[in-house]
């Protein structure tokens, strides 16, 4: 393949926080940083100033960070970074606290809730003090045995607030599994849900759970979380406690975050266990927040309201990297639950109701959909689409974007599809006094917006070099020019139902219709 699937806008790429962490590196260490390859082998050769500067641009939370920030660099391993720093993990993940939707979840077609920013700090401080009260402290062990429900993420806050090091596993876990697991960790609190759903059935977790209960002497109390029961029956579980009746003594209070060292132990993962017993894996907490924040925010350029999901399970890392979402001030999303239910639909009918912004998911998921002959661009509604291009004409946007999967035609599609779906499409459009308010650019936009019954134009300031672009673009020096501003009178003029806006609200205006919020004229 000599091109890529997919590369950014000049647009996306200047609005991007790397762009922004580049402009950050240049203010504050003089770093000439114009594009990746040069920040990557910045950040090779200078580690120290990378991290402090993803640090800085992330705002971690922290009591205090120091004045080291990587000790003994020449030891492999014995190297320590940011050995002065006191933090606490659950505190960056719960540092927004407003009424913004802090999870969104879907058991199967079954179950639906959402809960806040201000809820989801509400529930963890109930939980963390209740589990204080149980004699949880900092080095405890906490696990889970749970679906991917928003009580898993609560948990997860709610023990690692105080310090205690957290560990789950999936449900579909056999007995002999999950003791392999935990029984090498001893936990003191065991997280369990009743049971779960998959691909239509109802699966009873009660039974399992009381033999892996009688085989971990080190467990204390099992909370129980209800999902396929509104009052399960826990009678048979040992130590079992409905989460509700454990929480019930307490109120919602400003938690205690306790902060620890930077490389206190926050995560315990395993191996896949394929030659033998699943060796333990930890991860300290600094480290999973700096490298979390750092992939999500630069390489997934994740940003604040942006809605986040990735297919996983409480057994597989990337559930991990899900929830550091929050840290970003992000909607995660969380499924649970067969991905081929509803002839494979199911997660492209949750895409389309929570508007997700991010799809994580696996090369075998995209190869089973592709064979089952789905088409979720012809089939889902798709709100709204926004493309970018540089011209209303094939040859002209094809010589610049250069695409491979994702060519001119398959932008006039995209904008039919969503059209007659009733969604709101719009054109992110390039402005280049000379080639857009040309004779032949004014036509093609035209006809463009005839055959789409296209929404809104956001016109956009094409800053590039001219000598460059137009060489790029083969344009002739001999054209009948009309004038942009004749351009968008004469387009109003024929299309009067045509918007000119942007496509990005200041947050207050937002109200979910695109025309009222995102439409100037």
């Amino acid at each position: 393949m000599n091109h890529p699937l997919w590369q950014p806008s000049a647009a996306q790429v200047a609005a991007s926080n790397m762009t922004a962490l580049m402009r950050l590196a240049a203010r504050q260490y003089g770093a000439d940083l114009s594009d990746y390859a040069a920040l990557h082998a910045w950040s090779v050769d200078e580690p120290e100033k990378f991290n402090k500067l993803i640090w800085d641009f992330c705002g971690v939370i922290a009591e205090r960070r120091g004045d080291i920030v990587l000790e003994h660099r020449e030891r492999m391993p014995g190297a320590r970074w940011f050995p002065q720093a006191r933090l606490n993990f659950a505190e960056n993940l719960l540092r927004r606290r407003d009424d913004g939707i802090a999870i969104e979840f879907w058991g199967e077609d079954r179950v639906r809730s959402r809960i806040t920013f201000g809820e989801l700090y509400h529930e963890v401080s109930r939980l963390a003090q209740a589990l204080r009260a149980s004699g949880i402290k900092a080095g405890d062990r906490v696990a889970g045995y749970l679906p991917n429900l928003p009580g898993a993420v609560i948990a997860m806050l709610a023990a690692t607030s105080i310090g205690a090091i957290w560990s789950s596993c999936s449900p579909d876990f056999g007995v002999q599994g999950v003791l392999d697991r935990f029984g090498q960790i001893e936990p003191r609190i065991l997280f369990s849900a009743d049971g779960y759903f998959y691909n239509g059935k109802t699966i009873d977790v009660l039974p399992r759970l009381a033999q892996i209960v009688a085989e971990l002497p080190s467990v204390e109390k099992v909370i129980v979380i209800p999902y396929t029961q509104r009052s399960p029956d826990i009678s048979g579980v040992a130590r079992a406690v409905d989460v509700h009746a454990f929480m019930a003594p307490f109120r919602m209070r400003p938690i205690e975050f306790a902060q620890l060292p930077f490389n206190h132990p926050l995560y315990i993962m395993y191996s896949s266990g394929t030659t033998g017993v699943p060796k333990c894996i930890v991860h300290g907490a600094g480290g999973t927040l700096l490298q979390h924040l750092k992939e999500q925010s630069m390489h997934v350029d994740l940003k604040k309201d942006d809605r986040l999901f990735y297919f996983t399970t409480c057994g597989w890392m990337m559930w991990n990297w899900l929830v550091s979402g929050l840290a970003s001030g992000a909607t995660i999303l969380l499924y649970d639950g067969s991905p081929f239910i509803g002839n494979g639909r199911l997660l492209f009918d949750f895409a389309d109701a929570t508007r997700m912004t991010v799809f994580g998911t696996s090369a075998k998921f995209i190869d089973a959909i592709a064979k089952a002959g789905l088409k979720p661009r012809a089939t889902h509604r798709l709100d709204s689409i926004r493309v970018s291009t540089n011209s209303a004409r094939k040859v002209v946007y094809e010589k610049y974007y250069r695409p491979n999967n994702y060519a001119f035609e398959d932008i006039i599609e995209s904008l039919k599809v969503v059209r007659r779906h009733g969604g709101w499409s719009s054109i992110n459009y390039f402005v280049f006094p000379g080639m857009t308010d040309s004779v032949e650019e004014y036509e093609a936009l035209r006809k463009l917006i005839r055959e789409t019954g296209l929404n809104m134009i956001q016109w956009r300031n094409f800053n590039i070099d001219p000598d460059w672009y137009l060489g790029q673009i083969g344009l002739p020096d001999t054209q009948e020019f009309l004038g942009v501003r004749q351009v968008m009178d004469l387009l109003k003029e024929e299309f009067p139902g045509l918007k000119y806006g942007y496509f990005n609200p200041p947050k207050e205006r937002f109200t979910g219709d695109f025309e009222r919020d995102f439409a100037h004229s």
